[in-house]
């Protein structure tokens, strides 16, 4: 796990962001752990978050030419990734993020922002399924850019409408990479070293067993099992 994963899930924690429990999800599955970007509901926090959606993108070593949020949790999270880009990197990418009505008056459209044009990243929250995704493809495509690849902040390695997981079946369907700064893997490699959390390991376990893509992690029953 490198440094600023394992400061993000600490930080996600601290924030209430990343919780443990039992929460239902829009699928109607009961799930052991939930992640809510709407708890970084501050200045300071929307800041750092943005600078590990950027440290992600830049390690993965995506080429693209700017930035697009879906609306609407996409839009401080494209904001504060492009603010970040420009502090730490010294690259200075234009942002965009689509509007939920399309506006008839002033400048009008349905994109507000930067102009779109080629080679477009889309950063989320999570990806449950493809449609958001879909939407965010087509929203780009008519415009006259190219989605080449999307950011999350969790992965949560879970199936979608087959055996694979919601990201895998849009990277195949769309032939685009999607990358996450943490996946389910890292929370749970995080969460076995610390003693006031190990104790979600086995609720998380059962879920993934249940719901989660093929997972070598937790197929190794003897890594499981060293860890508790």
């Amino acid at each position: 796990m490198e440094k600023y994963q394992k400061e993000f899930i600490e930080f996600a924690i601290e924030r209430k962001a990343l919780c443990f429990g039992e929460y239902k999800l829009k699928s109607g599955r009961i799930s052991p752990y939930f992640f809510n970007t709407g708890s970084f509901n501050d200045g300071k926090s929307l800041a750092k978050l943005g600078r590990f959606y950027a440290e992600a993108l830049h390690k993965a070593e995506i080429k693209f030419d700017m930035i697009y949020g879906p609306a609407y949790k996409g839009i401080p999270l494209a904001s504060a990734t492009a603010i970040s880009f420009h502090e730490i990197f010294d690259n200075n990418y234009p942002f965009c993020f689509n509007r939920k009505e399309i506006k008839d008056h002033g400048e009008g459209g349905a994109t507000f922002g930067a102009e779109i044009h080629n080679r477009v990243i889309v950063i989320d929250d999570v990806i449950s399924a493809g449609t958001s995704i879909k939407e965010s493809i087509d929203i780009v495509h008519s415009k006259g850019g190219a989605v080449i690849g999307a950011i999350v902040a969790v992965n949560r390695q879970e199936r979608g409408e087959g055996k694979k997981s919601a990201i895998q079946e849009a990277q195949e369907k769309y032939k685009i990479k999607i990358i996450s700064i943490v996946s389910l893997n890292d929370i749970i490699s995080f969460i076995s070293k610390n003693d006031n959390l190990k104790k979600h390991l086995e609720a998380i376990n059962t879920y993934s067993m249940q719901y989660g893509e093929i997972n070598e992690w937790l197929q190794n029953e003897s890594h499981y099992n060293n860890e508790k």
